[in-house]
């Protein structure tokens, strides 16, 4: 990172420090709801790009469950909030949404589906994100066999 150097209290340091990057609330109850859906998955798997959350490696789908802060949630609006750092969190945001894209660019390329969630949406509507999970599990079955029989007729 590029950012400026970044001023900081032994507060900020304290809340920072708590700050979880994997395996968190909304990730984990995603997880086990999908297990518990019959999906069978790997966790932050280092072998995709982004290292996605949750991979269905049998549907090429790759799960990302996004921290509304750090990923950029109604980002225009939010970033006018910033007080504190500003530079540094704006640059730092910024850079986060742009390897996302990257990413879920990669993802494409090597014909797997990027899905991702916003972890209030999880935590609020848990039923709604398995649900389109499934539906996107049953979309890439459905491409892979409609692929297969094409590739047969060839």
């Amino acid at each position: 990172m590029k950012h400026p150097e970044f001023h900081t209290t032994p507060e900020i340091s304290r809340r920072m420090s708590r700050v979880h990057l994997k395996r968190g609330k909304a990730e984990t109850m995603l997880a086990k709801a999908l297990w518990h859906a019959g999906f069978r998955y790997r966790l932050n798997d280092k072998r995709l790009p982004g290292s996605p959350d949750i991979v269905l490696g049998r549907y090429r789908i790759a799960v990302f469950v996004d921290g509304e802060f750090w990923h950029g949630f109604d980002w225009e609006r939010r970033k006018e909030r910033l007080k504190s750092n500003r530079a540094y969190w704006l640059e730092k945001i910024q850079e986060n949404i742009d390897r996302d894209r990257r990413n879920d660019q990669l993802l494409r390329e090597k014909e797997w589906l990027p899905l991702h969630f916003w972890e209030k949406e999880v935590l609020k509507d848990l039923e709604g994100c398995v649900q389109t999970v499934t539906d996107a599990a049953l979309e890439q079955e459905t491409a892979a066999r409609e692929g297969a029989a094409a590739a047969e007729e060839l």
